[in-house]
């Protein structure tokens, strides 16, 4: 679950390694010759889940507001995710640090 640490962010370090790991696995792919076209993230904003309705599982590369209840104002706040994976798109993938 993402929260938002003391200094404010939200530090999603797990979902940034889940990604570096696909996306090197990806890579070696290519290099066996797998014809890649291209790699979409499950979501780029927390989103509800369509079979319940929660919140409490958070995807995507931004916050979103909003709690299992409904309570939220639903502003929207870039996470450390955000920054690293638009990196990534910048360089193909060549930095993945």
């Amino acid at each position: 679950m993402d929260e938002r640490a003391e200094d404010g962010r939200f530090h999603d370090t797990y979902r940034i390694n889940y990604l570096r790991r696909h996306i090197e696995e990806m890579a070696k792919a290519v290099e066996d010759g797998v014809d890649l076209m291209g790699y979409a993230m499950w979501g780029c904003i927390d989103l509800a889940s369509a079979s319940t309705g929660e919140t409490k599982k958070r995807y995507g590369f931004v916050y979103v507001d909003r709690d299992n209840d409904g309570n939220g104002d639903l502003r929207c706040e870039k996470k450390e995710s955000f920054g690293w994976y638009r990196k990534v798109i910048a360089t193909n993938g060549a930095d993945l640090a």
